[in-house]
């Protein structure tokens, strides 16, 4: 699946989490080419702050994995760039690549992670070999702008109005 093609299915999936009363965040975890995860942030309908819509794809990711590695990569696809914890799950699940539509420059973990230098890098617990962004950004941007106008919580409207009006240029690594 083309990087394109996993970020447009996240950015439906947050579509569905902004029609359901949430932060318009969303992400799905293919293995090789199917989509064997998916979810949005659920902040809202579970009163709770870690149901981060990349986490919760990871853990149902997880679940359907078991303790075992395929030979097939895994690839987290997100609207938003993931944050440190997010990311730290990718890690640890072993994701290969990271593709997102929309740089979080307040706390997307992405240049964070490009400064971590681990003595050794174990191949069971590995920085992702792709991270690359950019993808639909502006249709991601309208999201969020939708949601600064919602009635979510002031600080949250905020945050989300200060994404839907960023400046920004394409990262990778």
């Amino acid at each position: 699946m083309e990087p394109e093609e996993a970020v447009r299915l996240a950015i439906d999936v947050a579509e569905q989490g902004f029609e359901a009363g949430e932060m318009p965040i969303g992400a799905v975890v293919l293995l090789g080419d199917q989509v064997i995860a998916g979810a949005y942030t659920q902040e809202q309908s579970l009163g709770r702050r870690v149901v981060h819509a990349d986490l919760m794809a990871m853990l149902e990711a997880d679940e359907h994995l078991g303790f075992t590695r395929s030979p097939l990569p895994l690839t987290l696809a997100v609207n938003l760039e993931p944050c440190l914890m997010c990311m730290g799950a990718a890690i640890t699940l072993g994701i290969d690549r990271v593709w997102f539509g929309l740089e979080s420059p307040n706390d997307g973990a992405t240049a964070l992670l490009e400064q971590w230098q681990p003595p050794t890098e174990q191949p069971f617990f590995s920085r992702p070999k792709e991270i690359v962004g950019g993808f639909y950004r502006f249709e991601v941007q309208e999201q969020f702008a939708r949601y600064s106008t919602s009635s979510a919580p002031a600080g949250m409207r905020e945050w989300a109005s200060g994404l839907s009006l960023l400046q920004t240029t394409p990262m990778s690594s």
